[in-house]
């Protein structure tokens, strides 16, 4: 065969937002950010292993869709046309993250599939051309770490991050990007104030920030507010919605803390998603 018959597996990690500045709207509908990406330790596993031909696409822990409906089947599509692979790819995705929950759980599936691609099928293409193809978050869940992104989410500068600790609550909620965008009405904000979130970040104090996504999502969706306020009430700090929902999280100041909340609020809200998390795992 003139495929690679070694099968390996890629991690997708959760992203979050430190904060997320909507700035402005262009003419082709996208909408300017300024953000903070950092990745954590959880999120969702592929198994990528090379086949004669074609695209098989099995998803594990949820009902998802297996064809170019899918994310990673577009990336897998989009990568081996691209490197000219003439043999196809078996992927095996196991999800752990919730769906349209503003973790970035697609698009770092799709990310992941890249990675897994180019392991497997090394060639000398533009990974983040083509990322950026298949959605704004793509091209920094490439790499993962800790970024300050600006533009439509695709202009990525690395940030030294330390490490944080956080406890992640999604209502089983789902809430689409576009849901939370259209809400905006044009109520655009400032950048944000990143040295002295970064600062704050550092001293363990509560940093500046905001999601300008906040509000429009809660005059829909008033549940995020209830998940936010049980957050808050748990003993985390800086406590804010992620992306455009419906994940919030919160600030601990050590991972035991971390941890000891996040057992409790499993135990008190069982129908919840409810994880402790760090941004340390490269």
């Amino acid at each position: 065969m003139a495929y690679n018959v070694q099968t390996i597996t890629e991690f997708a990690p959760a992203k979050i937002n430190l904060g997320l500045a909507v700035t402005g709207r262009l003419e082709n509908g996208y909408h300017t950010l300024d953000t903070l990406f950092c990745t954590l330790d959880v999120g969702d596993t592929l198994t990528l292993e090379p086949i004669e031909s074609g695209i098989e696409l099995t998803v594990l822990g949820l009902d998802l869709p297996t064809t170019r409906e899918n994310l990673v089947y577009r990336a897998a599509e989009a990568y081996l046309a691209a490197a000219g692979i003439p043999s196809g790819i078996r992927i095996t995705l196991e999800k752990r993250l919730p769906i349209a929950a503003g973790l970035g759980g697609g698009s770092s599936d799709a990310a992941a599939t890249l990675r897994g691609l180019e392991r497997l099928f090394p060639r000398d293409l533009d990974l983040h051309s083509i990322a950026k193809k298949l959605g704004a978050d793509v091209p920094f869940l490439l790499e993962g770490g800790a970024a300050r992104a600006s533009g439509i989410g695709d202009i990525l500068e690395p940030v030294q991050l330390p490490e944080i600790h956080v406890v992640l609550a999604n209502p089983n909620v789902g809430i689409t990007a576009k849901e939370a965008y259209v809400g905006l009405q044009g109520r655009f904000g400032a950048p944000l104030e990143m040295a002295a979130i970064l600062e704050a970040l550092h001293n363990k104090t509560i940093p500046p920030f905001r999601n300008d996504l906040e509000a429009p999502v809660l005059e829909v969706y008033p549940i995020v507010q209830t998940v936010k306020n049980v957050l808050s009430k748990a003993g985390l700090y800086a406590v804010l919605m992620s992306g455009s929902g419906s994940t919030c999280y919160g600030l601990a100041q050590t991972a035991q803390r971390a941890n000891e909340i996040a057992t409790a609020l499993q135990l008190e809200f069982p129908n919840w998603w409810v994880r402790a998390a760090t941004n340390k795992y490269f």
